[in-house]
């Protein structure tokens, strides 16, 4: 599971590395002021979903590493 907070603390945001998200938790004085709000969600759901890029990403190089042959030439994933 990915966690991220916006910068002020008021959004919590909940993702799995598939990039599925699995809460989001929002500061009830960021209610008052919609377009706020949805800045808050834009920027705090962008770098979650960066982070479960990143896990995601190394995940599958581990997996693709370790089910490669060791096949003499073809050192490219070590």
């Amino acid at each position: 599971m990915v966690d991220e907070n916006s910068a002020d603390g008021k959004i919590k945001v909940t993702l799995t590395a598939n990039r599925e998200i699995k809460s989001i938790s929002i500061d009830n004085s960021l209610l008052n002021d919609a377009e706020e709000l949805e800045d808050f969600l834009i920027i705090t759901l962008n770098k979650a979903i960066e982070k479960a890029s990143k896990i995601n990403e190394n995940e599958m190089a581990i997996a693709a590493k370790s089910g490669m042959p060791n096949i003499p030439g073809m050192d490219m994933f070590k």
